[in-house]
């Protein structure tokens, strides 16, 4: 599965993805707290982290260009 969490804090969306046991590909990440981004890609380090939402029309992921 493939994955684009908006808003995505500390990568709790990624946790609860696996503790119900749902296999993820490719977990694409939004968020600005910089914070936030260090705890998250220190649990889950393969997360693509996106920036901003703001920023959104520039993100090169094929899940918002219709490639699978």
């Amino acid at each position: 599965m493939k994955v684009l969490s908006l808003f995505d804090g500390i990568g709790t969306g990624r946790l609860s993805l696996e503790r119900a046991g749902i296999n993820v590909d490719k977990y694409y990440a939004s968020e600005i707290d910089k914070n936030a981004i260090t705890i998250a890609k220190t649990n889950y380090s393969d997360i693509i982290e996106l920036g901003s939402v703001l920023n959104w029309r520039n993100w090169e992921i094929g899940i918002l260009n219709g490639i699978p």
